[in-house]
């Protein structure tokens, strides 16, 4: 998910240490949810969420129409500041057994919330009941949210890394076929492709965020290329660094080389990418599909399409929505089977959330023809067998110090500042450090 621009900027901006501050988990005025007297006969349940922008009147559609099918559940739900104060202010409430009864998390962070301590595990039997097993899912999605034979959370969604193209200028240079993009097989057809659109309109062929204060985009894009490789940046159980130097080094000096030979944007921050797509002369946007809002309400003839494998397998950069039950000291009974009552609602009306570009998690709406019927959106509906999610570590997930911290560091190969063995130098030690560095959540110990 992306929150509304301003929004993502003042929750980033200084988010690598927030978290560590003593003073920001202090400042944090309450943990536990709002209390809200219920009517008769209806039991209360208390979600908080993160969504803004378009998500948020995605999700407040849904809950709405939740609340006119389920008349004896009183929904009281949440919209919390995105980012750091988020995951802070859901850890504290868990730790203090005060927290409400459903919330959201992105799938990635899940190692950094202690399951068991600051978070419940669902009751299977219950969803089963409700519909929805393990076998509506993607299997590697479904089981990042397992922790000791327990299922800490339920998938939601996934939101790749994906690339946008406008469809009037891959035409003038010969990209299209059919209405559609030529399939790009390859690190070498890739940049023929941008050199193709160069030769058509005289500008680079790719934009993406390469710098700022809070630039993550540089890290999305090494990872997605990266994981394409075969490489992972962490052991699996994110305990230590295990990235390759020699498949690092492709990807980062192949990043490099669009840039020397002006096929990609060099100096350019998030708001910019977005008004130089937006500008009508670049072929490729290279971002999360969240903005597909921004670019249908201006009226850009573009479509999307999943991330070209550049470097093997087809691999893409994501992270997931995930349906979590905070910690209660007393959770069970009518109020716990509420929230599952929820989540498999939310899961089996997922095309309303896809609208806002993310693919549904829950398996059987990916064949659902209103669905299939949401264009772009439906195009790159089989990203979710491949999705790269960090490896389970506290300090991963989206918004995380992994993101801006190695964001900083690939944005220097993006402009120019840092060649790509000294990025690589760096963001080992920059990893390294985060290793030794306890997770400052109240209630976890890694």
């Amino acid at each position: 998910m992306q929150p509304p621009l301003l929004s993502r900027r003042r929750a980033l901006a200084g988010g690598a240490g927030a978290l560590a501050a003593a003073g920001a988990l202090g400042s944090l005025s309450g943990c536990a949810a709002p209390a809200t007297a219920a009517g008769p006969g209806q039991t209360l349940l208390r979600y908080w969420h993160l969504f803004g922008g378009g998500d948020g009147v995605n999700m407040q559609g849904m809950l709405d129409d939740f609340r006119a099918g389920h008349p004896d559940i009183a929904l009281e739900a949440s919209t919390l500041q995105w980012g750091a104060p988020y995951y802070t202010k859901l850890g504290m409430a868990g730790a203090g057994g005060r927290a409400p009864e459903l919330a959201a998390l992105h799938l990635a962070r899940l190692a950094g919330f202690a399951p068991g301590r600051l978070l419940d595990p669902f009751d299977l039997g219950l969803l089963a009941e409700l519909g929805v097993r393990e076998k509506d899912f993607p299997t590697d999605i479904w089981r990042r949210g397992r922790v000791g034979g327990k299922q800490y959370a339920v998938p939601f969604d996934t939101h790749p890394f994906v690339l946008y193209y406008q469809t009037e200028v891959c035409e003038k240079a010969g990209l299209m076929s059919g209405g559609r993009l030529k399939p790009i097989s390859g690190a070498d057809d890739f940049a023929g492709a941008l050199r193709a659109a160069k030769k058509a309109t005289g500008q680079p062929g790719l934009v993406t965020e390469t710098l700022g204060p809070d630039c993550i985009t540089p890290w999305r894009l090494f990872s997605s290329f990266y994981a394409q490789t075969g490489g992972t940046v962490l052991s699996p159980d994110g305990k230590r660094v295990a990235l390759d130097d020699a498949k690092a080094l492709r990807v980062l000096e192949y990043l490099a080389r669009l840039v020397e030979e002006g096929l990609m944007v060099r100096r350019v921050d998030y708001a910019g990418s977005i008004g130089v797509f937006n500008g009508g002369k670049t072929a490729f946007h290279l971002n999360g599909e969240w903005e597909i809002t921004t670019f249908k309400t201006t009226g850009l003839p573009f479509s999307m399409t999943r991330v070209p494998a550049l470097f093997g397998t087809a691999a893409t950069q994501a992270d997931c929505h995930a349906f979590v039950l905070p910690h209660q000291k007393d959770r069970g009974g009518a109020t716990n089977e509420a929230a599952h009552t929820l989540v498999a609602w939310m899961l089996k009306n997922s095309v309303a959330w896809a609208r806002g570009g993310h693919v549904p998690a829950y398996l059987p709406v990916l064949d659902d023809p209103a669905y299939l019927a949401l264009k772009p959106q439906s195009e790159y509906r089989t990203v979710i067998d491949d999705v790269a999610l960090d490896e389970p570590a506290w300090f991963a997930g989206s918004a995380s110090r992994l993101w801006i911290e190695l964001g900083a560091v690939f944005s220097g190969v993006l402009t120019g500042s840092r060649s790509p063995r000294n990025a690589l130098t760096e963001a080992k030690a920059r990893l390294r450090t985060l290793l030794d560095t306890r997770n400052p959540l109240p209630g976890a110990t890694s």
